[in-house]
């Protein structure tokens, strides 16, 4: 076993918590970690980033950045640096048992928050690693990984780059983007968008605060927003969508999907449906384009449904409902415009 502690303070001009990089401000350690085997990381700061990367064992280390909050303290000199730090901060960096663990805190009875310091994390570690890490004012970046990855800021985004497993994060003041990463994916925040690119497994997304822009993904997706549009463009599986205050735009579409808005229209093109389509609005414009040769049961409410001639139908069709079977029957489609339009085409 192992075991390093290190106290150290240290500063530079930098930029606010919401949106600082995990590199930003003056390096002030740069430690090896390569003889310690480590799978493991706890990392805990309140002002700074942290940024997680997945290395060849012979590479891992530590990097800890230090800079000043809201870009003040910039003409401080080292000494002064210090002597701040000293009185006002602890960082510890330990590693026992393969596992690392970096904390950077005030000491206590420290209230002079105007006065207060950004303390990140760079990590570069073997890829089969787990992590749990925390910040109050920064942003997370996690990146070829593998394992169980737990993380979460008040303060900033998260950005997570070709990482598989379990991954968990959550952020109160940041966007997300994801892209290149697989198997269980839940990620939330409260103020921003989320862009998730070439995703596949079980994948969680929502946002009280901003769009969702889907593309390339595959598997079972759950996405949803309180406060903004969905744009979605080659999705396999299965898709859930759902938002309160904005347009729903969906195209080439191979998956179950069920896609409702309060708040604006749906546009939705589908080259191989799945099991079932299920869309519904509070008063916006429905447009569905679906495959013509393919069975469907066609429930469709709308104020008024404009569609093309359709051959081979059985059933019930007047101006605002559809009730019947197409090519035979098969695919369930349930629609349901509430006082909007519905418009039915095919490909």
């Amino acid at each position: 076993m192992k075991k390093y502690v290190i106290l150290l303070l240290l500063v530079s001009a930098g930029i606010a918590a919401s949106a600082q990089s995990s590199k930003e401000g003056i390096l002030y350690l740069n430690k090896s970690l390569a003889a310690d085997a480590v799978n493991e990381v706890d990392a805990n700061t309140s002002g700074g980033g942290i940024q997680v990367s997945g290395v060849n064992a012979s590479e891992a280390r530590i990097e800890v950045y230090v800079s000043g909050n809201n870009g003040r303290f910039s003409g401080l000199s080292k000494e002064e640096i210090q002597k701040r730090m000293d009185a006002d901060y602890n960082l510890s960096v330990t590693v026992s048992n393969h596992k690392l663990t970096a904390v950077a805190k005030t000491k206590k009875g420290f209230h002079n928050w105007r006065e207060s310091l950004n303390i990140s994390f760079a990590i570069y570690v073997p890829s089969q690693s787990s992590t749990q890490l925390y910040t109050s004012g920064g942003g997370i970046s996690l990146a070829n990984l593998s394992g169980r990855q737990e993380f979460s800021t008040s303060g900033g985004g998260l950005n997570i780059k070709q990482v598989t497993g379990h991954i968990n994060g959550h952020t109160s003041g940041g966007g997300i983007y994801v892209a290149d990463s697989k198997d269980d994916i839940d990620l939330e925040t409260s103020g921003g968008g989320i862009e998730a690119i070439r995703c596949s497994g079980k994948i969680k997304l929502n946002t009280s605060g901003g769009g969702l822009e889907l593309t390339d993904l595959e598997g079972t997706v759950s996405a949803v927003t309180s406060g903004g549009s969905v744009k979605g463009d080659k999705i396999k599986g299965e898709l859930s969508t759902h938002t309160s205050g904005g347009n729903i735009d969906l195209e080439e579409l191979s998956a179950s999907l069920d896609a409702s808005t309060s708040g604006g229209n749906i546009e939705v093109e589908i080259n191989e449906p799945g099991k079932y389509v299920k869309l519904r609005n509070s008063g916006g414009r429905i447009d569905l384009r679906i495959p013509r040769n393919t069975g469907f049961n066609l429930r469709i409410n709308a104020d008024k449904i404009k569609t093309e001639a359709l051959s081979n139908f059985s059933g019930s069709l007047e101006e605002n409902e559809i009730d019947g079977s197409l090519n035979g029957g098969g695919i369930p489609v349930t629609v349901n415009a509430g006082g909007g339009r519905m418009n039915l085409s095919f490909k």
